[in-house]
């Protein structure tokens, strides 16, 4: 062999041994796909490889994101040190320091304030543990009923469509195994093609196994190209599309009369109510042939199984619930629910949608899905947590009323841990003034984000490599994110950032975890009885059988593949029908002032606000910019070019993006993604009108105007 040769496999071999592996999970969508990710140490340099991780979710698939989601954790912009700001400047400063000026800032507001002066708004990518501790957090240590989370704009109303219809919400009722299996698939307002890439293979399979797929979306996407049949309605007309569809299946004796007496209440309301209910007006007012409404109804009822699946599309909506209960009850009528094959799933948008919702960051809950205005729920709650329950604080409100509270002076200080509001609200303007008002903000994160830009104090977050704790998968699948990667700089994890805080503030005896396992034992004590059942659920147990789907009730407990086979999660065991036909499009409408509806969603290579895969260079070369996808008909009528700059403005704001013409729009709509800050915050344009059961604010359909910048 010669020493060229010796040197070159010498050069591999101590190379080979240098590399080090993280095991891990992608940040990103409710999918998450577990996954390893190879540093690779090359002489000065190091090059990283993400590759995907066998697991019953994802069978080892990434997407885009999950290939390069490392990119963002080492950027140069990544933040290791608490920041002051100190006359706009942000200055280093050491963690003691930082806890202090905290702690006194705190004190002094509630001092001159009042407890309920301070707020915390968290994020549904923190981890259960996470999540479960912040809640703790506000109510004991701030002593507070301020606190509301992201998820409030994200799943709020398929969550208070669930617990309305069935008695409790777990987004898939089903492992997603069954979709591969099914007849007929209606996919509502989702693109699940771009948002969540990897769940493609199912429906893909269940399209290769003969399903009849409906898709129902005002553009036509990725997603829609997989339906057989497309209903491309109206933003905003939802309600009327189920009611049209329930409407003939009930009409045509479509619906399973022995289901329905058996395991249904409200049946009988709903036909009553919907005898006034004319499809042709329905669909006429969705923008849809009358014959795709009867097409769709006739083939879902009749096939012997069939699965509904809704998404931000239909629930971003200021009657979201409605529209959700509205295709719940669609499954009712059939009897496709509490069986094989045939049931419900609520698409989750963010990495722990699910379990940051049931585990006490709402306003209105306390962990496990208990309600915080239930007294039996507040005692056992308070005993669990060693303090008197009237010591509780009650109901607070909802995440955009957080911002309100702050604007009137009612909520001084805030504590935002993993979130960015400043884009992601509605009504982004105000938000942001709101902001400024508060007299103490402080923020924890991993870049100087639009939102952190305006705290008094950032606070450095660890990163989905460096943090543990467990996360609910969209199929309602407990896994276990690993801290695989050491922490960089004076980062510490969120759960950790907590802890410390409420020792700072004199309640170290409530907060004394060493680890995230520790938290999660007392997570699994604070939901045991309650509608999310985890107490079943150790660590130990997700690492041998690779996650675990709640309610799991004891170590012997198996986990719950299939809600409802036996009954509903209400008292008498039954499932409810909730009247909707009562929908009037009474907001939102166009005029002539403002002749067309923006609708607004993702892109395959963003995350929310694009915080962290903005600073993706991978993915930011894939999309850098917002545009406006308008239908080259309406283009040519408001003398709008392809690839131009166009002023998009509604009633509440206005913003830049460059005109993308494409078919797969209605005329009489335009989408622009959000994931863009300053001049392009879709959100500004957003009005501040909510759902009145889930406080969602009415993201997918407002009313502008468009005109080339020149």
């Amino acid at each position: 062999m010669t020493k060229q040769l010796l040197d070159h496999f010498r050069t591999k071999q101590k190379n080979a041994a240098s590399d080090m592996v993280y095991e891990t999970q992608c940040p990103f969508c409710s999918m998450q796909c577990k996954m390893k990710l190879i540093e690779q140490k090359v002489i000065s340099r190091n090059s990283y490889k993400a590759v995907g991780q066998e697991n019953p979710t994802s069978r080892g698939r990434l997407c885009i994101k999950g290939m390069n989601a490392h990119q963002h954790v080492f950027h140069n912009e990544r933040i290791t040190e608490p920041l002051l700001n100190v006359d706009g400047e942000f200055i280093p400063i050491g963690w003691e320091e930082a806890l202090e000026v905290i702690s006194r800032n705190f004190a002094t507001i509630q001092r001159e304030d009042g407890p309920h002066a301070l707020s915390v708004y968290g994020s549904a990518s923190l981890t259960n543990e996470e999540a479960y501790l912040l809640g703790k957090f506000a109510r004991v240590a701030l002593k507070t009923k301020h606190i509301d989370y992201n998820g409030r704009y994200c799943m709020s109303s398929a969550a208070s469509a669930a617990n309305q219809s069935f008695g409790i919400d777990r987004g898939l009722t089903n492992p997603l195994q069954d979709i591969s299996h099914t007849r007929c698939i209606i996919l509502a307002g989702t693109n699940i093609a771009e948002c969540q890439p990897t769940i493609m293979p199912y429906f893909e399979q269940a399209k290769e196994n003969g399903a009849f797929i409906i898709a129902v979306d005002p553009r036509e996407t990725a997603t829609t190209r997989l339906a057989d049949l497309h209903l491309q309605n109206k933003p905003g007309t939802d309600v009327a599309v189920g009611n049209a569809l329930l409407k003939v299946i009930l009409g045509e004796g479509l619906a399973d009369e022995q289901f329905l007496k058996e395991r249904v209440d409200g049946y009988e309301k709903v036909v009553k109510e919907l005898k006034s209910l004319d499809q042709n007006k329905c669909a006429e007012q969705a923008g849809i042939p009358i014959e795709y409404i009867y097409q769709a109804a006739r083939i879902f009822a009749s096939e012997s199984s069939g699965m509904i699946f809704t998404a931000r599309g239909i629930e971003q909506q200021i009657d979201g619930t409605e529209a959700v209960c509205t295709y719940i009850n669609i499954l009712l009528a059939t009897g496709k629910i509490g069986k094989p094959y045939s049931g419900f799933g609520a698409v989750t948008g963010q990495g722990n949608g699910q379990g940051a919702r049931e585990h006490g960051q709402k306003a209105d809950q306390l962990p496990g899905y208990r309600s915080i205005e239930d007294k039996k729920d507040r005692q056992y709650i308070a005993k669990v947590w060693g303090v008197d329950e009237k010591e509780l604080p009650g109901k607070g409100v909802s995440a955009y009323e957080l911002f309100e509270r702050a604007s009137d002076g009612a909520v001084t200080g805030m504590l935002i841990m993993g979130s960015n509001p400043v884009i992601s609200s509605p009504h982004a303007h105000f938000v942001t003034k709101s902001l400024k008002k508060l007299k103490f903000l402080v923020t924890a994160d991993l870049f100087l984000s639009e939102t952190s830009q305006l705290a008094d104090l950032v606070l450095p977050a660890a990163s989905y490599i460096e943090d543990e704790g467990t996360m609910t998968n969209i199929e309602g699948r407990v896994t276990l994110r690993e801290a695989s990667r050491p922490l960089p700089g004076e980062v510490r994890r969120d759960w950790q950032i907590i802890c410390d805080i409420a020792k700072e503030m004199g309640t170290k005896n409530k907060f004394s975890f060493k680890s995230a396992e520790e938290v999660f034992e007392e997570l699994r004590i604070a939901s045991k009885g309650g509608r999310a059942d985890y107490s079943g659920i150790t660590y130990e147990r997700i690492r041998k059988e690779s996650g675990i789907l709640w309610p799991c009730y004891d170590l012997e407990h198996k986990g719950t593949e299939r809600l409802f086979e036996q009954r509903f999660a209400h008292e008498n065991g039954k499932a409810r029908m909730i009247f909707t036909g009562k929908h009037q499009v009474t907001k939102g409408e166009q005029s002539e002032e403002f002749p067309l509806l923006l609708t607004n969603g993702r892109v395959m290579a963003h995350y929310l606000t694009g915080e962290q895969t903005r600073r993706s260079s991978s993915l930011e070369a894939r999309n850098f910019e917002a545009d406006m996808q308008i239908h080259p008909e309406t283009a040519r009528r408001y003398n709008i070019p392809d690839e131009t700059l166009v002023k998009v403005e509604s009633q509440h704001g206005k913003i830049i993006a460059r005109s993308k013409w494409s078919t797969d729009t209605r005329k009489d709509t335009i989408f622009v993604p959000f994931h863009w800050g300053k001049r392009q915050t879709v959100n500004r344009m957003v009005r501040d009108d909510f759902d009145p059961t889930s406080l969602m604010p009415g993201f997918k359909r407002t009313p502008v105007r468009i005109n080339r910048l020149e």
